[in-house]
C-alpha cells in the first residue's frame, strides 16, 4: 500500500512554510518600526491557502517549451503574495508600521505555528504507532 505524505500532512506542510516566512517579515516590520517612510507589509495568507487549495484540487499544469520563457508567479514563493498594510493612523514620517499590531500579530503567528506544528507531531505519532501495529 503506497502512503502519500500529501493526503495525510494536508495543508500543515505548507502552512509550517507560509508561517515561517510570515514571521521572518512581520520580524522585519518590527525591526523597522522607526525608520522613516518604512511600509508595513504581511503575507495575505488567505490567497496562499486558496491557491494551494485550487492547485490541489484541479492539479493544473503547464507546458512550456523552454523554462527560460514562463514564470509561474506565486508557485513557491510566499513573496509574491506580499500586501502594504493600511495604517490605523498616519505618521509624519511616512513610517507605516503600528508596533502593537505587529507584535500581535507575530505572537498570533508564532501560535499557529505551533499549533501546526503539534497536529503533524500527531500525525506522525498515528502513523508510527500503525507501522508498528499497536
Amino acid at each position: 500500500m503506497f502512503l502519500s505524505f500529501d493526503n495525510v500532512l494536508g495543508v500543515h506542510e505548507k502552512a509550517l512554510y507560509m508561517l515561517g516566512e510570515r514571521s521572518k517579515v512581520l520580524a522585519t516590520n518590527i525591526i523597522n518600526a522607526d525608520t522613516p517612510n518604512y511600509k508595513a507589509r504581511d503575507i495575505d495568507f488567505k490567497s496562499v491557502l486558496q491557491q494551494s487549495n485550487s492547485v490541489v484540487t484541479r492539479k493544473v499544469s503547464l507546458e512550456v517549451s523552454d523554462p527560460d520563457h514562463i514564470s509561474v508567479v506565486g508557485s513557491g514563493n510566499p513573496y509574491s503574495n506580499l500586501v502594504y498594510r493600511r495604517p490605523l493612523q498616519p505618521s509624519l514620517d511616512g513610517n507605516t508600521v503600528n508596533s502593537q499590531q505587529e507584535i500581535a500579530a507575530y505572537t498570533e503567528n508564532a501560535i499557529r505555528y505551533q499549533a501546526s506544528l503539534r497536529f503533524l507531531s500527531g500525525k506522525f505519532s498515528g502513523i508510527i504507532r500503525a507501522l508498528k501495529g499497536e
